[in-house]
């Protein structure tokens, strides 16, 4: 279903439709629902900034996993080839606010359009739907876009996303990773014999969940509810990888990967602390690249980390992947995500208390909020 988006007053009818019918505007701004529209997914297989969040795949886990409602707004109109959209989602929240967030869960979301006046007509009519007050706020959250002055939307945020270049061959890939901190560990685990596992069974799942609840505990946070990677699963398919390493019969590290395009995207990874010396992780990685590497794949996405992580972001540049600053953006202007002072010192006195099935709870009643 489209709709056309003008200028001039918000309908109640239509939650991103800004004038009546007989008003065009000088660039008309149309809504179309990506999951229903087969133009989306063709843009997105054709444009060379999108990304595994712009897949109908990821919007329909965040769909299913959250509630949230995918939308894509262009300035083509329905029967004219789709060459620009701006993808996000209505999240609606007591909690947290009425915001439009592209995208929720996502590292990053480029902007998909030939120019960057084209985005900027996008986000002011965007931009017109705060100032109605049916939402409280924009944000964005691409990788090279930057918002003209006009749009008026501020950086709130600023992380560091990091990529590993998968077209060398294997040994030189092999070679090129830190000699005492990827290679001596590849060779450790290697020595520990541990064993492997793949794909996306419930017993893999139940490992890797296991896995992600204890290392989220360690980092004073709850963990994602069970339901999202469930969705994650139901949708990606054969796309989505779960990896565990295990010491005899018990997992020590896993990780959750993501195939899309040329890309491999190392989404989620987690590990028991106890057996960090036996090179589980590193083992998985290192699979996980010999794998994308006989798939085609040309990079390796590692994911967004704070400027406040520097042992995360030594791990990554030690793979060789190279980094580069990740702005989000937002209208109007906010505060970063990021938790204050003491926000952090109560987590860090009450979570380590917490039981694990509390905080699984907590994680299921509370990130469809976050997001």
């Amino acid at each position: 279903m489209t709709h056309g988006i003008g200028p001039v007053e918000v309908h109640a009818s239509a939650g991103l439709s800004l004038a009546s019918k007989g008003k065009p505007s000088a660039a008309n701004v149309y809504e179309i629902d990506p999951l229903c529209d087969p133009r989306w997914e063709v843009l997105v297989n054709s444009h060379s900034q999108a990304s595994v969040f712009h897949s109908s795949n990821w919007l329909r886990a965040l769909q299913s996993g959250y509630g949230y409602e995918p939308v894509v707004v262009t300035t083509c109109p329905p029967e004219a080839t789709l060459t620009n959209g701006l993808v996000f989602c209505r999240v609606k929240s007591w909690l947290t606010g009425r915001r439009l967030v592209s995208l929720p869960f996502s590292d990053h979301c480029e902007p998909l359009a030939s120019n960057s006046a084209q985005l900027d007509v996008l986000l002011l009519h965007m931009r017109q739907l705060i100032d109605a007050g049916k939402w409280e706020y924009l944000e964005i959250r691409p990788t090279f876009y930057q918002p003209g002055p006009q749009t008026e939307l501020h950086k709130t945020s600023t992380y560091y996303f990091h990529s590993l270049d998968l077209r060398k061959g294997k040994q030189e890939l092999l070679n090129s990773f830190h000699k005492n901190c990827v290679q001596r560990k590849i060779r450790r685990a290697e020595r520990e014999q541990l064993h492997y596992e793949e794909g996306i069974s419930d017993n893999l799942l139940h490992k890797f969940y296991e896995l992600q609840v204890a290392t989220r505990h360690r980092h004073y946070l709850p963990p994602q509810p069970l339901s999202w990677f469930r969705a994650l699963i139901k949708t990606f398919g054969d796309d989505l990888k779960i990896r565990v390493a295990s010491k005899g019969d018990l997992p020590v590290a896993s990780i959750l990967t993501l195939a899309h395009k040329k890309s491999m995207v190392y989404k989620y990874g987690c590990s028991d602390v106890r057996f960090h010396k036996l090179g589980a992780m590193t083992l998985l990685l290192w699979n996980t690249i010999q794998e994308a590497k006989d798939k085609g794949s040309e990079q390796l996405e590692m994911g967004r980390s704070t400027s406040d992580n520097p042992g995360l972001i030594s791990f990554k540049e030690h793979w060789g992947a190279v980094g580069m600053p990740l702005n989000y953006w937002t209208y109007p202007p906010r505060h970063g995500a990021a938790l204050t002072t003491w926000e952090k010192a109560l987590l860090h006195r009450l979570i380590p208390f917490t039981p694990s099935p509390v905080l699984k709870l907590a994680g299921s009643l509370l990130y469809r909020h976050i997001g």
